[in-house]
């Protein structure tokens, strides 16, 4: 990594330049499929050059879920268009395909046979959030958005290098529906050191205009042929994400190494009773990467009840003494945000969402993990809970 920022000092391709090229094609041909790829300053500038690129804001509608990092509805928001929410599995904390069908199924179609929400606006597209390092399903969610004629894009900023085993073989998340886009947040597997992010796509035409989106609308310079944004990728972000991203694979080893031996302990210490450890939804598949555990999550089963009220924040206060780094993802869902309180959601309308907001803590699960912290982490909650 000193190194490539030596090469970017020495060549001085501060903004975009030969560094992302090399980025853009390297990825591309780690992710496969024949995609195109775009990078931008951060996951979420990806998503919204995508948005723009497709010209939804007002007017339009589009589907993602309430549990998930902000930027997600941020960009729909921040477009003009409508979002809807869709509830999340228990179990992967994803978006809930049936639910989907049920959202899907309740909206009207006009004399056009096109299909409004209550408000009129046009839906046309989904985001179904791959979360923790696995896939959702995304088969059932896109031959729901077929049937439906919408359009559908991965969020896949916490599964790089994760596979999906899709109906015609493995594939890689990212490449599986028409659109994607990565973020590499520096806690991410494939971090920068500092805000990078990719936009993936298969459509030539889109990547050229999401190309020019990022840099101002700019093709030729200081001619603008759209209104865009400034969503360039650094140099020096693109050298040291080609720096690591050949090292990628094997960190993610050595992160499912880490949950195996995590699930080994929570099972010596008899713990299994009153945690819920993460969900593989794809281990029966065979697939090596079905898992890349971005995050380690496991569920306290009914805090948001009152069953076990207040253990989880008893287990933090006890990892917080014992030097444990860990965190809630996420505390406070998207529909109960203050900043979304004019789309109207109340407590309970999305009571999946809302209980994993309750009762999930994430633990390390970084690849340079010892066996005895894992230990350590183990034995730290099994104090509070037996």
């Amino acid at each position: 990594m000193e190194k490539a920022v030596h090469r970017v000092l020495a060549h001085q391709q501060f903004i975009l330049g030969s560094e992302v090229t090399s980025f853009e094609e390297e990825s591309a041909a780690f992710l496969g499929n024949g995609v195109h790829s775009i990078g931008v300053s951060s996951g979420t500038d990806a998503l919204l050059a995508f948005l723009m690129a497709l010209e939804i804001g007002v007017g339009d509608a589009v589907i993602t879920t309430p549990y998930t990092f902000f930027a997600t509805a941020g960009c729909i928001h921040r477009v003009g268009a409508e979002i809807l929410f869709c509830d999340i599995e228990p179990q992967s904390y994803m978006m809930d395909p049936e639910k989907l069908r049920h959202l899907l199924s309740s909206l009207k179609r006009d004399t056009k046979g096109i299909l409004r929400t209550a408000q009129g606006n046009r839906v046309r597209m989904i985001i179904p959030i791959h979360l923790f390092g696995t896939c959702c399903d995304m088969e059932t969610i896109g031959a729901l958005a077929k049937e439906y004629g919408l359009s559908v894009i991965e969020d896949a900023a916490q599964v790089m290098g994760t596979d999906y085993p899709s109906s015609q073989g493995p594939i890689k998340a990212g490449t599986i529906a028409d659109m994607s886009y990565f973020s590499f947040y520096p806690s991410k597997n494939l971090g920068a050191a500092g805000d990078a992010g990719l936009a993936v796509c298969r459509d030539p035409l889109l990547a050229q205009k999401v190309r020019i989106i990022r840099n101002h609308g700019m093709e030729e310079r200081y001619y603008h042929k759209v209104v865009g944004g400034n969503f360039r990728l650094d140099g020096f972000q693109a050298a040291i994400l080609r720096t690591k991203l050949p090292h990628l694979n094997e960190w993610n080893a050595q992160r499912r190494t880490n949950a195996y031996l995590y699930k080994k302990a929570f099972t010596e210490a008899e713990l299994l009773n009153l945690i819920t450890l993460p969900y593989e939804p794809w281990a029966a598949s065979n697939l090596k990467d079905h898992h890349i555990y971005h995050q380690y999550v496991v569920r306290v089963e009914g805090s948001a009840s009152g069953k076990y009220l207040g253990v989880r924040e008893k287990i933090i206060a006890h990892l917080n003494q014992k030097g444990i780094g860990h965190a809630i993802y996420y505390p406070v869902p998207l529909h109960l945000q203050e900043c979304f309180a004019y789309l109207g959601h109340k407590k309970g309308d999305f009571p999946e969402s809302e209980r994993a907001a309750l009762e999930t803590l994430a633990l390390p699960i970084f690849p340079e993990l010892r066996e005895e912290e894992i230990n350590s982490v183990v034995a730290t909650i099994a104090e509070v809970l037996t």
